[in-house]
C-alpha cells in the first residue's frame, strides 16, 4: 500500500502563529492594564487612606492624664492633692512566663511579697487594661538602675504617674473617700455614661465620698500626644500635643481644724458628729469614728490592711454619721414636744403626774421612766429639762403613730437630707401602713408608747438629728446639707459658688417653738440633764441629751451598766445649737455603747462649740476623762 505524503502549508502555519502571538501579546496587555489600573487605585484613589495606614505605623496616639482637681477646707487648707512620681509597669500579654519575667526584675529593683499580690489582684480586677504597676512610687536610684537595663526587659515600662495624697490621712476619711484602680465594673459604668473615651491612660477613679460624688469634677479633660517611633517601636520624637485640661478644685464646707479637734475628741471611743451651719446647710464637721488612712486605697490596698480594717470589730469602713441608723432616744423628745403644742394636745400649763411609769388603760404593763419613784409633778418645760419619760408615754398615746409619723416626717425623720454625697441611709419613722406592709402586722398601742421616747422601730442617722436640730435652731426653715462650698473652673479660671438651697420653711406657731427652744437652753442649765456639759460656758447653748438602748430589757430587769458587756450598753446622744439667740451651728453627736448623753456625747459637743465660738482648744486629755453629767448621774 502506498504512504500518502502531507504537503506543509506555510502559509497557514504563519497564520496560525501569528494569531496565537496576538493573543498572547492581547492577555500580556489586559494583565498591564490590569496592574496599571490596580496601581492607580492603590496610589490615587486610595492614597489618602494608605498615607494614614503608613503614618499608623510610624505615628500613635498617647493619652495625657490630666490632673486631679484639688479638695481644700473652708479655709483653704489642702485635703487632697496630688505628687508626680515613677512607676514600674508590666504588659502581661507580652510574657509567656510572668512569673520568671517579675522574678528576674526583682534581681534589679526591690519587688516585695505585697507588691506581688497586690500586682495579682490588679490582674484579676482589670483584665482588659495595657499594662500594671508591679511597683509604685520608684526611687531617684531604682529609676537610674531599671534605664539602665531596661533593653532586658521589652514589655515592661517606666512611667511617670500623678498619686494622690491625703495629707490629714484618717481626718475626714469618711467625707473625702479616696481613689483607687479603675476595675471592669468601673469601665463598664464608664461605657454607659459615654465618657469612657476621656479615662484613656487613667488608672484612678473616686470610689467613695466627695472623691466618688464629685468625679465628673474633679478628673478633667484627658490631652493626647502624636508620638514618632522607629520601626522597633521606640519614641522618636512628639509631633504635637494637645494640653489636657485639670479637674476643677471643689472647696469645702468643712473646717480641717475644727475636725481633728471633733475626731479628737472621741478619744479611743466609736461614734459620729455632723455640725452645720443652720443659717445655710453648710456642713462644718462631719466625724465617724474611727477612721481609716485613705492614702492606703489609693494604689490598691495590700491584703493585710485590708484584712485588719475590714475584719476589726470597731468596723472603721462604716460611715456612721451618713448610714449609721440608731434610735434617737430623747433627742425625740423636742419635736415630739412640739408636736403636742401644735396638734392643740397639750399646752405649757399641762401638768401631769409622774409616779416612775406610764400604764394603758386595761394593761398591767408598766412602762418604766428612767428615774425610779419619777420626777413628781410634770409639766411640758420640766419634761425636757430632766427628760421626763413618762411624760412622752403619754403624750405619744394621746398623739397616735400616723399624727406622730406625719409631724416628725416634716423634719426630715425618716428620708433622706439630700446632702452631696451617695450612699446616705433614710433611717425609719415607723407608721401603721409600715408594720402591716413590712411585718405583715397591725400596730399595737404598746408600738407607740416606744415611740415617744424616741425607741422601738425608730431609727435615724446622726446627720438626720443634725439636720431636724437646725430646724429649730432655724426658727423652721430647713436648708439642705452640703459639704461642697465653690468649685472652681480649672480652664475658665473662674469660681462658681454654690449657692445655699432653702428647701422649705415650717410654718411653726413661734411661741410654741419658743417654748421648746426655752426648755433645751434650761438642760444645758443647773437642774438640767447636760448641766455639767454647760457649766462655765461663757455663750448659752441648747440642748438635749439622749439614750438610745442597745438590747431589750424583761419588764422588771434593771439596767446595770456594770454588768453588760461594752458592746452592749446603751448609746448617747446629743444635740445641740448655739448661741441660742442667734445660732451659727447645731449638731448630733452619738457616743455608741457610750451609756448616758450627758457624761459621754455633751461633753465632746461643749468641746466642740468652745472652739468654734471661742477659738478655745480643748485640754489636752479631755478625750480621756469621764465627765459626771447632768442631775444624779441621769439616764440621759
Amino acid at each position: 500500500m502506498k504512504r500518502s505524503i502531507e504537503i506543509r502549508n506555510h502559509l497557514r502555519e504563519v497564520h496560525h502563529f501569528q494569531n496565537r502571538l496576538a493573543i498572547s501579546a492581547g492577555f500580556v496587555l489586559f494583565l498591564f492594564l490590569l496592574l496599571l489600573a490596580r496601581f492607580y487605585y492603590l496610589q490615587v484613589l486610595e492614597s489618602e487612606h494608605y498615607h494614614t495606614l503608613a503614618e499608623d505605623n510610624r505615628i500613635f496616639l498617647s493619652p495625657v492624664v490630666p490632673n486631679r482637681g484639688l479638695i481644700l477646707d473652708r479655709n483653704g487648707e489642702v485635703l487632697a492633692e496630688n505628687y508626680s512620681a515613677y512607676t514600674l509597669e508590666i504588659v502581661p500579654n507580652k510574657f509567656t512566663d510572668l512569673e520568671a519575667t517579675i522574678n528576674k526584675l526583682a534581681t534589679v529593683i526591690p519587688i516585695e511579697e505585697v507588691d506581688r499580690r497586690r500586682f495579682k489582684k490588679l490582674r484579676e480586677d482589670n483584665a482588659k487594661f495595657e499594662s500594671l504597676p508591679i511597683r509604685t512610687r520608684l526611687s531617684e536610684e531604682e529609676v537610674a538602675r531599671f534605664a539602665a537595663n531596661s533593653y532586658l526587659f521589652p514589655g515592661v515600662e517606666l512611667k511617670a504617674r500623678l498619686f494622690r495624697r491625703y495629707p490629714k490621712e484618717k481626718s475626714a476619711s469618711h467625707v473625702l473617700g479616696y481613689i483607687s484602680r479603675i476595675n471592669n465594673n468601673d469601665l463598664v459604668k464608664l461605657e454607659a455614661d459615654e465618657v469612657l473615651a476621656n479615662y484613656k491612660g487613667t488608672n484612678h477613679i473616686g470610689k467613695l465620698g466627695i472623691e466618688q460624688s464629685y468625679e465628673k469634677e474633679l478628673h478633667g479633660i484627658a490631652g493626647f500626644e502624636e508620638i514618632e517611633t522607629d520601626s522597633a517601636g521606640r519614641k522618636i520624637r512628639v509631633l504635637s500635643r494637645t494640653q489636657p485640661v485639670s479637674g476643677n478644685d471643689l472647696t469645702l464646707t468643712l473646717d480641717a481644724k475644727l475636725q481633728e479637734i471633733a475626731e479628737k475628741a472621741f478619744g479611743d471611743r466609736r461614734g459620729a458628729l455632723v455640725a452645720i451651719d443652720p443659717s445655710n446647710g453648710d456642713v462644718l464637721a462631719f466625724v465617724s469614728k474611727p477612721g481609716f488612712d485613705l492614702n492606703l486605697f489609693v494604689n490598691g490596698i495590700d491584703f493585710t490592711n485590708w484584712d485588719l480594717l475590714n475584719n476589726s470589730i470597731d468596723r472603721p469602713l462604716n460611715n456612721r454619721a451618713l448610714r449609721g441608723v440608731y434610735p434617737p432616744g430623747s433627742t425625740f423628745k423636742p419635736f415630739m414636744a412640739l408636736a403636742g403644742l401644735e396638734l392643740n394636745l397639750r399646752t405649757p400649763q399641762h401638768t401631769i403626774s409622774d409616779p416612775g411609769y406610764f400604764q394603758l388603760p386595761g394593761s398591767s404593763r408598766h412602762y418604766r421612766d428612767w428615774k425610779a419613784g419619777g420626777h413628781g409633778r410634770v409639766n411640758l418645760h420640766k419634761s425636757l429639762v430632766v427628760s421626763c419619760d413618762t411624760y412622752y408615754y403619754e403624750l405619744a398615746n394621746d398623739l397616735g403613730i400616723d399624727n406622730i409619723s406625719k409631724f416628725m416626717g416634716q423634719f426630715g425623720l425618716g428620708k433622706k437630707t439630700g446632702i452631696d454625697i451617695e450612699g446616705e441611709s433614710a433611717g425609719l419613722l415607723p407608721s401603721q401602713e409600715w408594720k402591716m406592709s413590712r411585718h405583715k402586722e397591725r400596730w399595737w398601742p404598746g408600738d407607740t408608747i416606744s415611740i415617744g421616747i424616741g425607741q422601738g422601730y425608730n431609727l435615724a442617722t446622726p446627720l438626720q438629728l443634725a439636720f431636724a436640730t437646725t430646724i429649730i435652731a432655724n426658727k423652721g426653715s430647713a436648708f439642705r446639707p452640703r459639704l461642697v462650698k465653690r468649685i472652681r473652673n480649672s480652664k475658665a479660671g473662674e469660681t462658681l459658688e454654690i449657692a445655699p438651697q432653702l428647701l422649705y420653711t415650717l410654718h411653726l406657731n413661734p411661741d410654741n417653738l419658743e417654748i421648746v427652744r426655752n426648755a433645751l437652753k434650761d438642760v444645758t442649765q443647773p437642774g438640767g440633764t447636760a448641766a455639767a456639759a454647760g457649766a462655765g460656758a461663757s455663750y448659752t447653748f441648747a440642748g438635749k441629751t439622749g439614750t438610745s438602748q442597745v438590747i431589750g430589757m424583761k419588764q422588771n430587769e434593771k439596767y446595770d451598766e456594770k454588768n453588760i458587756n461594752d458592746r452592749h450598753r446603751d448609746h448617747a446622744l446629743f444635740i445641740a445649737y448655739a448661741p441660742t439667740e442667734n445660732p451659727s451651728i447645731a449638731l448630733s453627736v452619738l457616743v455608741e455603747n457610750g451609756g448616758h448623753g450627758g457624761s459621754s456625747a455633751a461633753p465632746i459637743a461643749r468641746i466642740v462649740l468652745d472652739y468654734f465660738l471661742l477659738g478655745k482648744l480643748p485640754p489636752v486629755n479631755t478625750a480621756e476623762k469621764s465627765v459626771d453629767g447632768g442631775i444624779e448621774d441621769v439616764h440621759d
